[in-house]
Parts: C-alpha cells; sequence; structure tokens
C-alpha cells in the first residue's frame, strides 16, 4: 500500500462510493438479479463498515483501518470479477469493473492510520 491519501478524503469517498452503488444499478437500469442487487448489497455495506471504522468519518470506531482498506480491496475485486463470477457479462460489465477497480485502488493508496480519532478509552489522540 502506497499511503499517500489521507483517510478523512479515503472517508468522503467511501460515502460517495457506497452511495453510488446503492443508487446506479437502479437508476441507470443494470437489469434484474445480481448485476442490480450485488452492487447495491455491496454499497450498502461499504457504508455499514465505514461508518464502524476507526477514522476521521467513522462513528464508532470498531473496525481498524487496515482491516477496512482490506475489505475495500476485496469488495472492489469482487465487484470488478462479478459479471463473470456469476454470468452477466454479456449483458453489463463496465460499470462493475470500472468502479470495482477504482474502489481497490483508492484503497491500495490510502494511508493506513488516521491523522486524528478518540482512542477506544474514548480520549483523542493519535491512531495506535
Amino acid at each position: 500500500m502506497l499511503g499517500i491519501l489521507p483517510t478523512r478524503i479515503h472517508g468522503y469517498l467511501d460515502y460517495m462510493m457506497g452511495s453510488l452503488l446503492v443508487v446506479a444499478p437502479l437508476t441507470l437500469n443494470f437489469g434484474a438479479g445480481v448485476a442490480t442487487w450485488l452492487p447495491a448489497l455491496m454499497g450498502s455495506g461499504v457504508i455499514v463498515y465505514s461508518m464502524l471504522t476507526r477514522y476521521e468519518l467513522g462513528a464508532t470506531g470498531l473496525i481498524p483501518m487496515p482491516v477496512h482498506l482490506i475489505l475495500d480491496v476485496a469488495g472492489g475485486l469482487l465487484l470488478a470479477a462479478s459479471p463473470w463470477l456469476f454470468g452477466f457479462a454479456d449483458s453489463i460489465w463496465l460499470p462493475h469493473v470500472a468502479v470495482g477497480l477504482a474502489e481497490a485502488g483508492v484503497a491500495m493508496i490510502t494511508k493506513t492510520r488516521p491523522s486524528l480519532v478518540p482512542a477506544p478509552e474514548g480520549r483523542i489522540g493519535a491512531a495506535a
């Protein structure tokens, strides 16, 4: 991981990406089935685990940033491969590949330590 993108910026991208994954399949008519529900389900997941992540835009701090980034990479690669894994590549594949690779790529350039987040004991301090 390169560690050049601040976790705060990554957080904003998380919520935007999660929302895009939920809304785009429905508004752009990806069709019925897994081509639509997989990105929507994954987008919901991104929003939930982002709220649970220990970074500037997380609500609870239960998930360490490195674990969050692993989830992003794994989810992005799954999304990119999904047209072939689930057999809908003949009807739509470009949005899944583009967004999936973008999600994995952003995770791979994000810093693994937030600048300043609440410590587990509730004190404000540098992330451990």
